[in-house]
């Protein structure tokens, strides 16, 4: 019997948010995995104060700080918008 490999039903959640490197940030996901992006890609959480980053909390299956306008979802930090949209 063949098993699936991955996360193929898995449902991306967020678990932790950190600051690892200058110019980088990378979020911890539920299941185990981890992603280290480049704060650049996200003009909402560069606008965030480095003191603030952070105070981070969840919200609506995404991300953000109270100085922050937005919420950063788990389809922009994993790219598929059809596999992650957390609106139908």
């Amino acid at each position: 019997m063949y098993k699936k490999e991955g996360y193929w039903n898995t449902v991306p959640q967020i678990k932790s948010v950190q600051f690892p490197v200058r110019g980088k940030w990378q979020v911890d996901l539920v299941d185990g995995r981890s992603v280290l992006m480049p704060i650049s890609a996200f003009p909402s959480l560069k606008k965030v104060p480095v003191r603030e980053r952070s105070q981070w909390y969840l919200m609506g299956g995404g991300v953000t700080w109270d100085s922050c306008s937005e919420v950063i979802h788990v389809e922009q930090i994993l790219g598929d918008y059809q596999k992650y949209g957390h609106e139908s």
